[in-house]
């Protein structure tokens, strides 16, 4: 099982679940972040005064998986997200030692689904 965490831009979002659907993943959180990575940000004049922003507004997206669906859900985030420019996002792939579904009791590939 892995925990696939993946940064978009918010405007790729609509890109990126149909992308996912399309790869029959359905299961996702979707949650507002801020950070900056190559592309640092940029200067904005409010009320005549020079600001940097250097905090840009991303969506993580959290996606367990059993290992099979692995490669499948990162070719999918990818193709949903991708423009090409500086600031697409990342994606990062970590070990899931055990799932447990609440409602059933459920662990492990089984809670996962």
């Amino acid at each position: 099982m892995k925990l696939i965490i993946a940064y978009i831009k918010p405007e790729k979002l609509n890109s990126v679940k149909q992308t996912l659907y399309g790869k029959e993943i359905y299961k996702m959180s979707v949650t507002n972040a801020l950070g900056c990575g190559q592309q640092k940000g940029y200067h904005e004049t409010y009320r005549g005064v020079e600001m940097e922003v250097n905090l840009l507004k991303k969506l993580r997206l959290e996606i367990a998986v059993n290992d099979e669906f692995v490669d499948v859900t990162v070719d999918a985030l990818i193709e949903g997200a991708r423009t090409g420019n500086i600031g697409d996002g990342k994606v990062f792939v970590l070990d899931l030692p055990e799932c447990i579904r609440i409602r059933t009791g459920a662990k492990g590939e089984d809670a996962v689904g």
